[in-house]
Order: C-alpha cells, then sequence, then structure tokens
C-alpha cells in the first residue's frame, strides 16, 4: 500500500510546482523566451519575468535556507538551492538574455516593486542564497538593487519597496540610505489605524495589502534596521505586536472550507494573501490563542482551495490570472502571469524544521471551523497597540 503523504509533503509538492516552470527557464536563460505573459488591460510584458521570479524568491527563501541533510527533503533543499543560485546569476547578469532589471531607459515603476520582493527573498536567506553567491554574481546583484533607486515610490505601501532595497543593500555589506528607509517606517506608523492594521497610505482599504506587503516588509526591515536608531527597540516591538494581532485576524478570516472573503485588490495572488500569518508562524511568533497545528491546517486550507482548483495552472505549468482556477476578470489592469508567483509567500513555514511543532503536532481545528461546528468558543476583542 502507497504511503500517504504528509502535509510537509503536500506543501513541498504544491511550491515545487509553482516554481519549477520559473526556475527551469531560468536556468536555461529561457524565461523571457517561454512564460507566457497573460495581462488585462496594460501591456505588462516588460516586467512580468521579474515580478515572477521576485515574487517566487521571496516565498521560497525560507526553505532553501533550512541547511541540507541525508535526507530525502534534505537533499532536495540543496538542490533547490542551488537551482535558486543559478537562477539569481541569469538574472542579474546585463549579459543574459534573462537579465530582468528594466532594459528601457526610463525603468517602468513596477520594477522597484518586485526588485523588493528579489531583496526580501535575499533577506529571508542569508546564508544558502546571499552567503554562497559567488563574487561575480554578488556585484551583479548589488547593481541591480542600486539601480531601482532610480524609481520615486508612491505615497503608500511602495515606500517599503525602496526601504526592502536599501535593507538588503546593507544587508550585502554596501551602503545603504538609512533616510528611505526611516522614512517609511515613520509614515507607516502614522497610518496606523488601530486593531492590528495599517492604512496603504493616508487612507484606509479593505484588501490584503496588510498581508501582501505592509506588515512582512515592516517588520523585517524595522528588525534588519532597529540598531541604527535610538528608539528601535520599542518601534520593533510595537510592529511585532501589530503583526501577532494581525495573524489573530487573518486566522478567524479561513473559512471551515479554505476560503476567504474575495475583498479589494490583487486577489489574483490567491493564498499569498496569508503571507503575515505565514510569517509570524516562520517567526514562532504566534499570538498565544493560536496553536501552530491549527494554523498549518487552516493555510493548509487555503493552499488547497487556491490552488487545486481546474485552471489555476496552464497546460505548461504556468499559473493563470484568478483566484479558484482561470478568471481573468479578476486581474486589474498591472495584474499579470508574474505577479501571480506572489501565491509562493503562504509556504514560509517551510522554513521550520520538520520536527517543530508546526509540523509534528497533531492536526487541530482552526476557529472557523470549531465555531461553525457549534463548539463553545472565546470572543474575540478589538486590541489597540
Amino acid at each position: 500500500m502507497k504511503r500517504m503523504e504528509t502535509i510537509r509533503e503536500e506543501w513541498i509538492r504544491q511550491l515545487r510546482r509553482i516554481a519549477d516552470p520559473v526556475l527551469h527557464a531560468l536556468e536555461q536563460g529561457m524565461l523571457k523566451r517561454v512564460m507566457p505573459v497573460e495581462s488585462g488591460a496594460e501591456d505588462r510584458t516588460l516586467c512580468a519575468h521579474m515580478e515572477a521570479f521576485g515574487r517566487l524568491l521571496t516565498g521560497i527563501a525560507p526553505w532553501v535556507e533550512l541547511p541540507g541533510d541525508s535526507s530525502e527533503e534534505g537533499q532536495l533543499r540543496s538542490e533547490y538551492a542551488e537551482r535558486v543560485r543559478r537562477a539569481i546569476a541569469t538574472a542579474v547578469d546585463p549579459e543574459s538574455p534573462d537579465y530582468l532589471w528594466s532594459t528601457e531607459a526610463v525603468p517602468h515603476p513596477q520594477f522597484l516593486v518586485d526588485t523588493a520582493f528579489f531583496a526580501h527573498g535575499l533577506l529571508r536567506a542569508p546564508n544558502e542564497l546571499i552567503g554562497k553567491l559567488d563574487a561575480r554574481t554578488l556585484h551583479q546583484t548589488v547593481e541591480l538593487l542600486r539601480r531601482s533607486r532610480a524609481i520615486t515610490p508612491g505615497a503608500n505601501n511602495w515606500l517599503l519597496f525602496s526601504a526592502m532595497v536599501e535593507t538588503a543593500l546593507g544587508r550585502l555589506g554596501q551602503w545603504s540610505d538609512l533616510m528611505r528607509i526611516d522614512y517609511a517606517l515613520r509614515q507607516h506608523e502614522q497610518w496606523f489605524k488601530g486593531d492590528g492594521v495599517y492604512g496603504d497610505g493616508p487612507r484606509f482599504a479593505w484588501d490584503y495589502y496588510n498581508s501582501f506587503v505592509i506588515q512582512p516588509m515592516l517588520l523585517d526591515v524595522m528588525e534588519q534596521n532597529a540598531r541604527h536608531f535610538s528608539d528601535g527597540s520599542m518601534r520593533l516591538e510595537r510592529i511585532r505586536a501589530r503583526m501577532r494581532r494581525y495573524a489573530a485576524v487573518q486566522e478567524r478570516l479561513i473559512g471551515p472550507d479554505g476560503s476567504y472573503p474575495v475583498i479589494g485588490r490583487s486577489i489574483a495572488y490567491r493564498c499569498g494573501a496569508f503571507q503575515a500569518l505565514a510569517q509570524t508562524a516562520l517567526r514562532g511568533e504566534l499570538p498565544d490563542s493560536l496553536s501552530p497545528a491549527a494554523v498549518r491546517e487552516a493555510l493548509s486550507a487555503v493552499i488547497r482551495r487556491t490552488l487545486n482548483a481546474p485552471g489555476t495552472f496552464d497546460s505548461r505549468g504556468w499559473l493563470q490570472i484568478g483566484l479558484c482556477g482561470h478568471q481573468p476578470g479578476l486581474g486589474e489592469n498591472y495584474i499579470s502571469t508574474g505577479s501571480l508567483y506572489l501565491a509562493s509567500a503562504a509556504f514560509l513555514p517551510l522554513g521550520l524544521p520538520a520536527e517543530n511543532a508546526f509540523w509534528s503536532a497533531p492536526a487541530e481545528k482552526w476557529t472557523s471551523v470549531r465555531v461553525w461546528s457549534g463548539e463553545d468558543f472565546p470572543a474575540d476583542h478589538a486590541v489597540q497597540l
């Protein structure tokens, strides 16, 4: 009798399904040639490939950061870490047919966004990625990151893209612009709306951008730079506490069947909408009200709901626009095939070893399963920080 697949094995299989077309094409220097570019009203051909790789990297990085070992998975991780490094070498080489930075004199603003996701991926794997890049690739990576400084971010979550790039440059041993970093941090402090939620700029929007971008980047930028500010430790703890509250809210958004409210823009990023919950689990900082095992089951339900629907992938394995299958109408004009690879951010807990309670503890029901099955349950209350 065939052994049943564990949940961790299921997650790895799903992540590989997302990653393989991108990595294989980049390793061959053929990403721009073979990746389809489905997009909305705006032609995204120039930046879609950088979108795909930058976003994939931010999700797969914690998994490949785990040291390899003699186990089947450990050997697989080592293989993928090497594949990612080869892909980076291709992506940052100006002589490569798959050089992913803009070839235009005036780069499309989108390049800042996905340079930041690329930078975030590097930060999430400092040993296996940053630490093992050869000197030439490291130099070219720095040059690619620096080029994004030509793009002025908008007065919203985009400030964090500039801050993330500067943070990665600092982690790479380069001069980083602390003014850009501090400005992004202070503006988001002003935009905090209460109960664990930030505005995307001065105004609040019902969407998942607190998870797609704001809270994960805000936390990692602050953590990397807290030592540079006299009040850095206090600010970091406040950001961390707010993210724990937001993670608690996110867990309650996941329905018993793995569905969640279809609300706000960029819904086609699928399970990437739960990056904040996934990162909080990765960091071992879930609020006391959430057990790691219940969060594992909840995220697994979301991954299945958003990735197993017919039409999610095309006949060659590339993601297609949609949330539950192929639904082009859910893609705004800035959405393209490349954008969809932010779905990989749901897989961040793969950066925890298999023996961690997140993976090893017996299955538990998450909040909506317990409540909607009639179980008595403590009421939720706002948390002001």
